[in-house]
């Protein structure tokens, strides 16, 4: 569905500047909005590798199964459908270690094998369990301390100081991640 209303925003755009007479102008932005994404992916990159073999070498040494640990009070109450020793915990905890860190790329692993673990439990294959929605609420409310993509960005655009948003997004983050988990509550508590 999403593919559908960018392909018509696309055409859309395509109609109105031909019609408009405008074809060299978008020629331009074209041209350069490619160099520009490249650019930025060129400066998320390192980090993102980084980040994913610092990540795997805190899977391998055992440091997500401690964190997994010492998140299971938090862990009991957001998941107390799951066992405290279940796998997908391990990476749910690996997916929020890293979106603490602000490095939303590099969880993306994590998170997909913490759904995979959890649709293997999944009695109704066709509909996402409590624990599922939950996990998704969080992952994509997420809660940053650290905002290391936007202070890549930032950087490379040229900001003279990159981290004066630093406060304001941590807040921001908080406040977000706990009205979606209430929400979250609120609507699982309704469908019962």
């Amino acid at each position: 569905m999403v593919n559908v209303i960018w392909g018509c925003f696309l055409l859309l755009g395509l109609v109105y500047g031909f019609l408009t007479g405008k074809v060299e102008v978008m020629n331009q932005e074209i041209l350069s909005c490619g160099s520009r994404s490249l650019e930025l992916f060129l400066s998320l990159f390192p980090m993102m590798i980084l980040w994913s073999g610092i990540m795997k070498i805190a899977e391998k040494a055992g440091i997500l199964s401690f964190l997994a640990r010492r998140m299971r009070p938090l862990f009991s109450i957001l998941f107390p459908e799951l066992e405290a020793d279940d796998p997908a915990l391990e990476y749910i905890a690996s997916n929020l270690t890293i979106n603490l860190l602000g490095i939303h790329n590099a969880s993306t692993p994590f998170g997909l094998k913490a759904m995979q673990c959890l649709q293997e439990k999944n009695p109704k294959k066709d509909t996402a369990t409590k624990s599922m929605i939950t996990f998704l609420v969080l992952n994509t409310s997420g809660v940053t301390l650290i905002a290391s993509d936007i202070l890549a960005v930032r950087s490379s655009m040229g900001a003279s100081v990159p981290t004066d948003l630093l406060f304001l997004t941590i807040v921001a983050t908080l406040l977000n991640t706990f009205l979606a988990l209430l929400y979250n509550a609120f609507l699982a508590r309704r469908s019962s």
